[in-house]
């Protein structure tokens, strides 16, 4: 296994933390689903993950790799993104101080 260190000026990762209503059992991963089929394609966009917690069946996230910051906001600031990831939205875990964290990539091992 060999280090490969970055210096934070490459890709980032965006995590959005989800709540599902225990009555809406699959409205998560269906929104996932068609927003992910959407955004197919998307400038700097590298791929996403759902995720769900093992220790909690009702809390999900979506993990997303980006090129780098800018090309995440430069999404986040079109005129699509709202339209695109609006079946979400409702499940946005409003618990958390805000819905996503944007992280920088500042080591990595592989």
């Amino acid at each position: 296994m060999s280090a490969a260190p970055e210096n934070g000026t490459g890709r980032v990762r965006v995590l959005l933390y989800l709540r599902a209503d225990p009555t809406e059992d699959g409205a998560v991963a269906e929104a996932y689903h068609r927003i992910s089929s959407d955004l197919k394609g998307t400038d700097g966009l590298l791929g996403n993950e759902l995720l769900r917690e093992l220790t909690d069946p009702g809390a999900f996230a979506v993990l997303s790799e980006w090129e780098s910051a800018e090309a995440f906001r430069t999404w986040e600031a079109g005129s699509g993104h709202r339209n695109t990831t609006s079946p979400l939205r409702r499940h946005q875990d409003r618990e958390r101080p805000t819905p996503f964290a944007l992280y920088r990539v500042d080591a990595a091992y592989r």
